[in-house]
């Protein structure tokens, strides 16, 4: 689009048509005025729009001899061009006078080479011949109204001759006058009007224009005159066949930022409000608007996007986007509905025509019908936003909270905007866990459990009990062990099991409830590996893999940490497993798949069993079987005898740091209380002496299995969902979370209280977000899961709470916002129905090409922009 610029010398009324046409084209402003009729009539096959102006002479006497002093006195010809719909006696688009296009140069320059050529073309009028008539004008053009331009021609900028020429054709006394602008020229010089009167800047400055004036004979007018309305032949033109289907151009990472402007440019209400006169509605006294700059960007982008004829560099809107969201400035990637939330929203404030905004206090419901509760809050809702958004795409829904303690309900009615989804996933990750006591009962034993792909640490820790047939008073304690240490207790329910990587190893402790407080002492142990020396006469240390854990008395002293550790040998030691345990291989079975809430039966439920160290191989045993045979003493009672002193000759205890750093203090057994030095947790490493461990099945200490991921489900229909069950996950009742606990009356405290929400009025134009990322503080995850949408005939009827006096509640697709790749990089598209070319298009950039129906529906679907049938 060509700009405004202060216009260079005017050439010569001499010059030829074909020489202005060039010369127009090469100077910094490339405008031309032709007649608006011919223009409609070339154009037909392109498509082309523009903004209407109705042309009056400025205030002079009405007298006319007043009138001719006035004329002397004042050379200048002065005009007040009003924006928008054409004064009465004008006729529609000027089809009672005489209507003149303002056009680029270089698009001028095509139509008239395709018409000299007669490509397509056939039947229409030329004024080639006339060209050389052309000549050059320089008008000047002040802002004096929101929609009102002054147009000046001076005799002091044009020749005697072109001045004359301007004053037959701007004649407002015989005929109406009505100029067109399809060059964006004159919106260019409200928006530069505008922005200096927020800087406080003069508000009169008159802008330089030069055009090319073309082929204004009386012969040629008469010849393209005819009874033909001009409005109504842009009407006809101006919206067929490529009218819309124009790209935006990637200035950087933008794709996020083209999706959604194209979504929004072609959704028909919008259409039809910013190709009007939309700048009459904007609100510059709203303190929560953007004075109006973003209306006044998003419209010119819109209407560049219905009128050009090749891809739009959207420069001037970004700059908009990053003034007033700085979040969204640079050249970084985006989230396309984070950026639709703004531009809605911005929108509204800039065009919401409530200039002081009432305040309404919102009323309990006191038992009042929900009808009732539900109009009022809808009519303070409009009292106090009153916009094309708010009719296009504002719905309500009833929000109900119940007091889980004193069963309190509270309901509200508020609006929305857009509706974000959950997407329920189906694709399972299987994990391998093992489990381990912590009073020497059971031998350690590693399931595989299957989880929600994207579950929750809660999700894993009720399918490992379910596995491990966990009691009724016992928990468990999930940690991650990395380096033959416990490197973090995984303890926040609502963790993502997206933080635990496949090559991460777990290891669960069952502790009894009564002990889920208490201080704990966690074991790290090395060992004399006997076949790490080539000489195998000095044996290098090596530490076992796997940590083992208790749960502290209230006294500790050396002799009884070193039973409470001896205790946690019991399952490890040969003579304990000897006819005590049956080997068997795992089964393909034993998985618990907490998708299913199922457990597998007690006899298929298996285990991993530890080995003897000659054996590399890990075998499983019943899980029934992993109890302890032998008469089970009370915890921590190492027993006695020379068989205790024996077994404590075989290990020395060193106290050490949580962190592992540091020099270790050896614990001698008569030391008295240890509790002093680590109350919460103490951290112990016991050193094996060079026979110990002969006497142990040590394969589960040495090895802990890694976490890894089986595919469950075929490829292709691994992970798929309906809308509906979007929408019902999204309205089924749940509790709230823990930081967004709710403030009971009665309670007269915060509770976690049940919400459930219904939707009650449905907008014109439904927008629905599908929740495919999440993000926690160490990662970003996106769901890849095919939502199976109606395309057509998307009913939500089952799904309002309110069945009266409802409209239409079914819809149709007609945009989609889409994202291909993941988190790390990923690129957007939207697919679009074009209603004139009754068919979907991809919209990829600035380039936009057919595709069919069938191929709409992809696992990319982001955003889903349906409209009331």
């Amino acid at each position: 689009m060509a700009t405004a610029a202060t216009a260079s010398h005017p050439a010569s009324a001499s010059t030829s048509g074909r020489d202005a046409l060039a010369a127009a084209s090469s100077s910094p402003v490339a405008v031309c005025l032709v007649p608006f009729r011919w223009w409609a009539r070339v154009r037909e096959e392109e498509a082309a729009g523009g903004v209407q102006y109705a042309a009056t002479a400025a205030a002079s006497p009405s007298y006319y001899g007043l009138r001719l002093l006035h004329s002397f006195l004042h050379p200048d010809l002065v005009l007040r061009l009003e924006r928008g719909e054409c004064r009465a006696g004008g006729g529609d688009g000027g089809g009672g006078g005489r209507s003149y296009a303002l056009v680029p140069a270089d698009e001028l320059s095509r139509a008239l080479a395709r018409q000299n050529s007669g490509l397509g073309l056939q039947n229409k009028h030329s004024f080639a011949g006339d060209s050389a008539g052309a000549y050059p004008l320089v008008l000047r053009i002040s802002v004096r109204e929101t929609s009102i331009l002054t147009l000046k021609i001076s005799k002091k900028d044009n020749p005697v001759e072109n001045y004359k020429r301007a004053n037959k054709i701007f004649n407002v006394d015989s005929q109406p006058v009505h100029v067109w602008d399809f060059s964006g020229q004159t919106n260019l010089i409200l928006m530069n009007e505008w922005n200096r009167l927020h800087d406080c800047c003069h508000a009169d400055q008159e802008n330089l224009l030069e055009v090319q004036v073309y082929a204004m004979s009386d012969s040629l007018t008469s010849k393209i005159g005819g009874d033909m309305n001009s409005d109504s032949s842009y009407r006809s033109f101006g919206r067929a066949g490529s009218m819309g289907l124009i790209g935006l151009e990637n200035l950087g990472n933008t794709c996020f930022m083209n999706s959604s402007i194209q979504c929004l440019a072609h959704t028909p209400k919008f259409v039809d409000y910013f190709l009007g006169d939309y700048a009459k509605n904007i609100n510059r006294t709203n303190p929560l608007g953007l004075n109006g700059e973003l209306a006044l960007a998003f419209g010119e982008l819109l209407r560049s996007l219905w009128t050009d004829r090749k891809p739009v560099p959207p420069h001037h809107f970004k700059e908009k986007i990053a003034c007033y969201a700085p979040q969204f400035s640079g050249f970084n990637q985006h989230d396309s509905q984070e950026l639709l939330a703004f531009l809605l929203d911005g929108l509204h404030e800039d065009l919401n025509q409530v200039k002081c905004k009432p305040y309404e206090e919102a009323k309990d419901a006191s038992g009042r019908p929900d009808e009732e509760v539900a109009d009022e809050y809808w009519s303070n809702h409009l009292a106090r936003n009153d916009s094309v958004i708010v009719d296009t795409c504002h719905g309500q829904y009833k929000s109900t909270l119940t007091c889980p303690t004193c069963s309190k309900t509270s309901v509200t009615f508020d609006p929305f905007m857009y509706l974000s989804l959950p997407v329920p996933s189906t694709a399972k990750r299987v994990m391998t866990v093992t489990v381990f006591s912590t009073d020497g009962s059971r031998e350690p034993c590693s399931y595989d459990v299957s989880v929600p792909k994207f579950g929750t640490l809660s999700d894993l820790v009720q399918a490992l009990s379910i596995a491990c047939l966990l009691g009724d008073d016992e928990i468990l304690l999930v940690t991650e062990v990395y380096n033959n240490c416990i490197i973090r207790y995984l303890e926040e329910p609502s963790d993502s099991v997206s933080l635990l990587r496949d090559g991460d190893k777990l290891a669960a402790y069952r502790l009894p409830k009564r002990h889920e407080k208490s201080p704990l002492v966690v074991f790290t142990h090395q060992h004399f590996d006997e076949h790490s020396s080539d000489d195998n006469l000095t044996p290098q240390m090596r530490e076992f893999e796997a940590p083992l854990l208790a749960a502290l008395p209230e006294a500790i002293n050396g002799l009884s940490l070193q039973d409470i550790y001896l205790k946690l040998l019991s399952p490890f030691r040969l003579s304990n497993r000897a006819g005590s345990l049956n080997v068997c291989m795992e089964s393909n079975s034993d998985s618990v798949n907490l998708m299913d809430a199922t457990s597998s039966d007690s006899g298929s439920n298996n285990c991993q069993n530890s080995q003897l160290e000659d054996c590399p191989e890990s075998s499983y045993c019943s899980a029934s079987e992993c109890e302890i045979t032998t008469g089970r003493d009370d915890l921590y009672d190492g027993g006695s005898g020379s068989s205790k002193e024996a077994q404590m000759e075989e290990f020395e205890f060193y106290l050490k740091s949580e962190r592992g750093d540091g020099q270790q203090q050896k614990i001698e057994i008569n030391e008295l209380n240890l509790r002093e030095t680590a109350p919460s947790r103490l951290h112990v490493n016991v050193h094996w002496l060079q026979n110990a461990s002969r006497k142990y099945a040590t394969s589960m200490l040495n090895t802990l299995p890694e976490i890894h991921k089986l595919e469950l489900i075929p490829k292709g229909t691994e992970d798929s969902v309906a809308l509906h069950g979007c929408l019902e996950a999204f309205l089924k009742e749940e509790p709230l979370g823990p930081e967004d606990m709710w403030y009971c009356p009665c309670c007269k405290k915060h509770q976690q209280a049940m919400k459930k929400l219904d939707l009650w009025r449905l907008p014109e134009v439904l927008v629905i977000h599908l929740k495919r990322f999440s993000y926690t503080q160490f990662t970003r995850n996106k769901l890849e899961t095919f939502v199976d949408f109606p395309t057509s005939d998307l009913d939500l009827s089952s799904y309002i709470a309110d069945k009266s006096k409802q409209p239409s509640s079914h819809y149709r697709l007609y945009a989609i916002s889409n994202h291909y790749g993941n988190m790390g990089g990923g690129h957007y598209t939207a697919s679009i129905y074009h209603e004139e070319g009754k068919g979907w298009y991809k919209f990829d950039d600035d380039c936009v090409t057919p595709m069919s129906e069938d191929s709409i529906k992809t696992p990319a679907a982001y955003v889903l922009f349906y409209r009331r049938e």
